[in-house]
């Protein structure tokens, strides 16, 4: 089924040093954008990430230090990317739990501004976890017959991520809409309130803390009765962009 679109959105996916937001990088990076028109144009860069890759997560992708050695670094291609991007919905595979938050961080880190706050986000892995509860590879072959060569490559993974979602449509016609927005909100586990999650919004629609022993606790509140909780986030090893989130919260309630 083709993708019913009113704005461009990009499919991408990301090989990286690790799984820590806050401190790991980009070393690959793939996206193909649909446009409305039906028309696509993809690109696969690798990035220097300024940072050892360690074994274990060589084993995965098979990227190493060398692979990358001569290769441009993000803050080189941030702008570039971000110009590409702008505008853009995002779709991935498990990407509103990782790739999103991560490639946030990485702009923050290179001190490029990009707003997110209006774009509509699918994680295709949430879709399938709704539906049928497996990974990538598993959701290829249930959803498009076919096994996923090159498992762990940027590029394998993002075109797979593409075509799950077109057949999951086909598939679940009667309960998904064809709608990047209901798309976005169905593939939604979370109403974050930072791109990590670390906040969210509750059923008022209120920020809370998500995780600690202020979870489900309104921020706002906890930043009143204990204003030592928003130092120890700030000085602790949590993403840019929560502490970013978190500060704007603080300066809001500050100024009421």
């Amino acid at each position: 089924m083709k993708l019913n679109l009113n704005n461009p959105i990009v499919f991408f996916d990301l090989e990286t040093t690790g799984t820590n937001i806050s401190n790991d990088r980009i070393v690959e990076l793939c996206y193909i954008k649909v446009y409305p028109n039906g028309d696509e144009e993809s690109k696969s860069m690798r990035v220097n990430p300024e940072m050892h890759i360690p074994e274990t997560s060589s084993a995965v992708h098979g990227i190493y230090d060398e692979d990358v050695a001569d290769c441009p670094t993000f803050k080189q291609i941030a702008r570039n990317l971000a110009a590409a991007i702008e505008g853009c919905d995002l779709a991935g595979f498990n990407s509103n739990r990782f790739d999103i938050p991560l490639l946030v961080e990485e702009f923050l880190r290179a001190g490029v501004e990009i707003d997110l706050t209006r774009r509509k986000f699918i994680d295709v892995q949430n879709i399938y976890h709704k539906m049928e509860r497996r990974t990538l590879s598993a959701a290829y072959r249930f959803y498009c017959g076919k096994d996923l060569e090159d498992a762990h490559t940027a590029l394998a993974d993002t075109q797979a991520t593409y075509e799950v979602l077109k057949a999951q449509l086909d598939k679940y016609s009667d309960e998904l809409q064809n709608d990047v927005a209901f798309l976005a909100d169905f593939s939604r586990m979370t109403n974050n309130v930072d791109f990590a999650g670390r906040m969210v919004y509750d059923e008022n629609n209120v920020e809370v803390f998500n995780f600690g022993k202020y979870k489900g606790k309104p921020v706002a509140e906890v930043l009143r009765r204990d204003p030592g909780y928003y130092s120890w986030i700030m000085q602790g090893d949590f993403a840019r962009n929560t502490k970013q989130i978190l500060t704007q919260i603080r300066l809001r309630e500050i100024t009421r």
